[in-house]
């Protein structure tokens, strides 16, 4: 068994800078495991904090109710609870507090039948830098085709 791939956030790579990237669990009801199984979810508004007590949430994850579930099916974009190491919870917490950085989520995917969560520590970028990225992948696509020969 790989790793397949659920969801995935493009807009990640084009509104922010990636810093680092983090692998991490994520606490599930049941009904939330089988709409991700049907392929169904959205992370493209979620993001992640770190409370008081050392316990790192994801919020506006959409995950759809599940099509065959009943009257305990989940909601819809309540917080989830990630799972990481202690260690890896205070060195997030402390490059959010220092270098004004931000945490989100880029894929969700199952890894040997668990469900993970990447989540990436990203800087903003600005407009200019935006216009900069797209200037530069579109010189890519042009080379790759053979257009400035």
């Amino acid at each position: 068994m790989g790793i397949k791939v659920i969801i995935n956030n493009k807009r990640v790579g084009f509104d922010y800078f990636i810093e680092e990237k983090f692998e991490a669990g994520i606490m599930l009801q049941g009904t939330e495991v089988k709409s991700l199984r049907a392929g169904k979810g959205n992370i493209t508004d979620a993001f992640v904090t770190i409370d008081d007590q050392h316990e790192v949430w994801c919020h506006n994850m959409l995950i759809p109710h599940y099509a065959f579930g009943n009257l305990n099916n989940h909601e819809e974009t309540r917080k989830r609870k990630l799972l990481l190491n202690k260690s890896e919870i205070l060195n997030l917490k402390k490059q959010l507090m220092v270098r004004g950085l931000t945490l989100v989520l880029t894929s969700v995917y199952f890894k040997e039948s668990n469900i993970k969560v990447e989540v990436a520590l990203v800087k903003g970028k600005k407009l200019h830098d935006k216009r900069e990225s797209a200037a530069k992948k579109d010189v890519e696509r042009k080379l790759r085709r053979g257009e400035y020969d």
